[in-house]
């Protein structure tokens, strides 16, 4: 009695079905990757975008409660009761209301701070008094990071402010810099009425926001 062939799959048919599984897992692989490269790269800008937010929504607050208040700093100097910009000695130091107390401290309710740019990261310093001593040190917090640079605009008056396009404010002639130019026991710095705020980043972005001061 002859026994029949049994059915069963070639060397070639093999190879092939090997070959058309690994370009469909190869296909499945790149689709997938990318589709994960994508989630990544959104949650990435995601994330950028809120530590922006926070940072301009922290100096906000603090500008949005401006007193005219200048200070004696470390060396014994008036500070006037603000100041930044490049030919200051921070990018920005003024003077706020509304310091927090809810130990209920025996202290002022105002606060000075300091804005400043350091490695490539946007700080914010607070000090525990007004008027500091010798010895007095600022508590450091960094708002932003992969800062590239900061630029400040002032506006000195309403008379001044000039409009561009549209409704959009022309802050072209706006000095970059808000300092004592007199001195004297006379002489007194008077705060701006507004200021632009305008960050840069290393892959060329660029965001800019305008703060009005309270009126005093």
């Amino acid at each position: 009695m002859r026994l029949g062939r049994q059915a069963g799959f070639t060397l070639v048919e093999v190879l092939i079905a090997l070959a058309i599984t690994a370009f469909v897992a190869a296909v499945a692989y790149t689709s997938l990757s990318t589709v994960i490269t994508g989630v990544e790269s959104a949650q990435a800008t995601a994330a950028r975008v809120t530590e922006v937010n926070r940072a301009f929504a922290m100096l906000s607050r603090d500008l949005g409660q401006f007193v005219d208040r200048p200070v004696r700093d470390e060396f014994g100097d008036v500070e006037p009761a603000l100041i930044g910009g490049q030919a200051a000695r921070f990018l920005l130091s003024f003077t706020r209301a509304g310091w927090h107390n809810p130990t209920g401290f025996t202290r002022s309710n105002l606060q000075r701070v300091n804005y400043r740019l350091e490695d490539n990261g946007l700080w914010r310093d607070s000090y525990p008094v007004l008027d500091r001593a010798g010895d007095t040190q600022p508590r450091p917090v960094e708002l932003l990071t992969g800062v590239d640079y900061v630029e400040l605009a002032f506006l000195g008056t309403v008379e001044e402010l000039r409009l561009g396009r549209g409704s959009n404010v022309d802050t072209r002639q706006w000095p970059s810099s808000w300092v004592q130019v007199a001195q004297g026991a006379d002489s007194r710095l008077a705060p701006p009425v507004a200021l632009e705020v305008t960050v840069g980043f290393p892959n060329g972005d660029e965001m800019s926001q305008l703060y009005v001061l309270p009126p005093l």
